[in-house]
């Protein structure tokens, strides 16, 4: 089963894939595995009511609420990323402050994990363990897959957000208001070295040739230009550095395409550069028009790109492809 993960800012997806208009299905009808793409809903800061979709290929339907309605309970507050490995999916909860862990083909639940502090994001280190991110803790957690349960504590002594795990390394981004990437080995859980970059790196993808791309938005306050930089992952040194034109630039989800050639990003827009490139793309790969462009995705299987329109952040969203 390809799927890949999207985030959107409001309670429920609500209209159409681009193109192909699917049947919108919530949860009076059953949810079929099979290829597809699941779209994590946020839903309401502090209501609750963040929910789980799936856009099937195999029907062109789209299953809303598939958690609640295999389940028979909300999924929590602000899911804010998701993780699938060994067959097990990996909801991460932001303001819940726990990780749900279910079957991916059929969603239903195995555990809950809570009090895990304001956990983003999850890298699978190879055998059965994990990294989790957090917003508000100055450790990346350790998660045992095979009892699910936290077996250890690294301290970054900041906070953390993106996290790629490549052979035996992690690379950790210091997300609000650092500059850093952190590099942990990840059989001795040690940390061995630390990477300045711009502010506040967001997103990081790994290329054909094993360089780290980092996606530096350049922080809220816009008092620094935004930056995208690949590093070497040999020597964990900088090769390439290329500045946004305008403090006001504020790129955000980096992504990458199957063959690790290509990369995408929202920036007015979805930006598309080759990884070779000599300098950031000029142009606009697909216009925003009159839509909030909110989250990016690549299907690795097949390179669609699809994109969540987050509208006004209070009515329902649209996904895009």
């Amino acid at each position: 089963m390809h799927k890949i993960l999207i985030l959107i800012m409001i309670p429920l997806l609500y209209s159409c894939i681009r193109e192909i208009n699917p049947v919108i299905i919530d949860i009076e009808e059953t949810y079929l595995a099979g290829e597809g793409v699941f779209i994590l809903n946020e839903g309401n800061f502090r209501s609750g009511n963040g929910s789980l979709s799936f856009f099937s290929y195999d029907s062109l339907k789209i299953f809303n609420h598939v958690f609640q309605d295999i389940n028979n309970r909300p999924l929590g507050d602000v899911p804010y990323s998701m993780g699938i490995d060994a067959g097990m999916a990996y909801i991460l909860f932001n303001n819940s402050d726990k990780i749900e862990v279910a079957e991916r083909n059929d969603l239903k639940s195995v555990t809950t994990m809570k009090k895990i502090v304001s956990p983003r994001y999850i890298s699978f280190t190879g055998g059965t363990k994990a990294y989790v991110t957090s917003l508000y803790s100055d450790s990346v957690t350790i998660l045992d897959l095979l009892s699910n349960s936290v077996s250890g504590f690294i301290n970054l002594k900041k906070s953390s957000e993106a996290i790629v795990a490549l052979s035996t390394k992690a690379y950790v981004a210091n997300w609000a208001g650092g500059n850093k990437i952190m590099v942990i080995n990840t059989v001795t859980d040690q940390v061995t070295d630390s990477i300045e970059v711009g502010i506040e790196p967001e997103s990081m993808v790994i290329d054909k040739s094993e360089m780290l791309w980092v996606l530096c938005n350049g922080g809220w306050k816009r008092e620094n230009f935004a930056e995208l930089i690949a590093i070497n992952t040999g020597t964990n040194k900088i090769e390439k550095r290329f500045t946004f034109p305008s403090v006001t630039d504020s790129p955000t989800c980096l992504q990458i395409n199957d063959t690790g050639e290509t990369l995408y990003y929202l920036h007015n827009g979805v930006r598309r550069m080759d990884t070779g490139a000599s300098n950031l793309p000029s142009g606009v790969f697909i216009s925003e028009q009159n839509h909030v462009f909110y989250k990016l995705g690549v299907n690795p299987s097949n390179n669609q790109i699809f994109v969540t329109d987050a509208l006004d952040y209070v009515q329902k969203g649209r996904v895009i492809r």
